[in-house]
């Protein structure tokens, strides 16, 4: 399978003269969200703000290589896949990932972020499915939630809250109802691997007839926690 992915197609943005610190660019199934088992490019950048107590990522706080906007789309090429996923560490913590999206979008890839929600994202390319991670108290992280980023999510974007336990899914289902994100966007109840029962969960949501999507990760249920997975 070959993609006739070019940087003639996106001149414009001049993405040679764009420099990102990237922590790794590898080839997976995706293990999260609506796209959950589809083999995608993932592009790691290094570098984040918020320092979450359940993170699996902490390697990609530092460190890295720097890389041009080209150099990272001829590595994501050479895998050949329609799909790519740009995370972090915390990836619009860097002002070039917003060029890096626009110019994956053009290439004619169908390309996700995922972000913490406490950066905007209203520049991000509308062509980008954003994942964003809405913080609960549990991660000791819920102060930096910006809530004005739910203006500019659509139905082809996600929610995600990360849960540790039963009173992270009650503030969450406060928020849930409080400021009506079924009306927004599909939303994703995750468990913190290893802390929160996935079966208590799931109990929780069925319980309370919640519109949401119980989400369990798959690249760990396949390889454990394991980097560059």
């Amino acid at each position: 399978m070959h993609f006739p992915f070019s940087l003639q197609q996106h001149s414009t943005h001049k993405p040679e003269t764009e420099v990102l610190r990237v922590s790794e660019v590898f080839y997976s199934l995706q293990g999260e969200t609506s796209r959950i088992g589809l083999p995608t490019v993932f592009i790691r950048l290094t570098g984040c703000p918020l320092r979450c107590g359940y993170c699996d990522t902490e390697y990609a706080f530092s460190g890295g290589r720097n890389m041009s906007i080209a150099e990272v789309l001829d590595e994501a090429s050479s895998y050949a896949s329609r799909y790519i996923t740009v995370t972090g560490g915390e990836p619009l913590a860097q002002k070039a990932c917003l060029t890096l999206l626009t110019v994956l979008c053009d290439a004619g890839y169908s390309v996700s972020i995922e972000t913490s929600g406490a950066l905007d994202v209203s520049k991000v390319d509308k062509r980008v499915s954003k994942i964003v991670d809405i913080k609960t108290p549990g991660s000791g992280e819920v102060t930096k939630n910006l809530w004005s980023n739910l203006e500019y999510l659509t139905c082809h974007d996600e929610l995600k809250f990360v849960l540790c336990d039963k009173a992270d899914y009650q503030w969450a289902v406060g928020v849930f109802y409080e400021r009506r994100l079924d009306q927004i966007c599909p939303v994703l109840f995750s468990p913190v691997y290893g802390q929160l029962d996935p079966a208590l969960l799931a109990d929780w949501i069925l319980k309370d007839r919640l519109a949401v999507r119980l989400q369990l990760q798959l690249h760990k249920m396949l390889w454990g926690e394991v980097a560059g997975r």
